[in-house]
């Protein structure tokens, strides 16, 4: 029961930090430094990471719409549905996009995990790119994006935003995080950056929840599967709430607020760990 419990708070802050830029993998390791789950260490390596698949089926569905390129129309023969070129040009993008991160994790998940899953890397990353946030924010107040939706991002744009996306393999400084700096600093309005980094979470978490399965295989206990699946349903169902709260969000705000809590939050894990710990 303890177990489950630690599960279901850890389910909630993945839905939570999955999609606001504050890094979803550095407040679970955070998380488990003072709530420590009950199992193996290749277990938890593997729940941290396929537990976002909860996060991602919540945009799968609130953008299903946008996301599926067949789709029936009134001007389709009964009983067919038609291509939608926009949305398999919107996949292109997203599948460029996701190239430079799928070769980096492939050469240096092992070696990242095994040098800076650490708290006061987290924490580092928490600051500099908290910082960044403010910076850059402060810096766009000066210019007009050039792009406003993710239908006008060129496709040298989409694979920039990829690069940056390579930056989250390293712990703290948050997937969603990175690529929307990236967004930013390459003239993309802040929905447009959000909600192309919803887009490229899919096939980029299924990809690398595949790879963490195939490394660790298929034996689970009853007892690992079950925390698995709660921790995945309550990051879907938080999800849901936190994808809709960032898209009101940034219709009306910055993201600054955002970089200051993370410039607090890394200031206070530095302390603890260097200081009090």
């Amino acid at each position: 029961m303890i177990s489950v419990l630690k599960v279901l708070f850890l389910g909630i802050i993945e839905g939570i930090t999955e999609w606001l830029p504050v890094s979803s993998t550095g407040h679970m390791l955070l998380v488990d430094e003072f709530l420590h789950l009950n199992a193996s260490a290749s277990f938890k390596e593997l729940f941290f990471i396929v537990i976002q698949l909860g996060a991602i089926l919540a945009v799968v569905v609130l953008f299903w719409n946008r996301l599926w390129p067949f789709q029936r129309s009134k001007h389709s023969p009964a009983g067919k549905s038609i291509l939608k070129t926009d949305v398999m040009i919107m996949w292109g993008k997203v599948i460029l996009a996701c190239i430079p991160g799928a070769i980096a994790a492939l050469t240096l998940d092992d070696l990242i995990e095994a040098r800076l899953h650490k708290p006061v890397v987290i924490a580092a990353a928490l600051i500099v790119y908290g910082v960044a946030f403010l910076f850059l924010e402060t810096w766009n107040k000066k210019r007009k994006p050039k792009y406003q939706t993710v239908a006008e991002l060129p496709w040298h744009v989409a694979f920039g935003i990829g690069l940056f996306q390579v930056l989250s393999l390293i712990p703290g400084t948050s997937r969603s995080g990175s690529t929307i700096l990236g967004g930013l600093a390459l003239g993309v309005s802040r929905v447009a950056s959000a909600e192309f980094t919803f887009f490229l979470a899919v096939p980029a978490m299924f990809g690398y929840s595949l790879v963490k399965l195939l490394k660790f295989g298929l034996h689970f206990t009853s007892a690992e599967l079950g925390l698995l699946l709660v921790g995945m349903a309550v990051a879907f169902a938080v999800s849901l709430a936190a994808i809709k709260f960032l898209m009101n969000y940034v219709k009306t705000h910055d993201f600054k607020i955002f970089g200051w809590y993370r410039i607090v939050l890394g200031a206070i894990v530095l302390f603890y760990f260097l200081v009090i710990k």
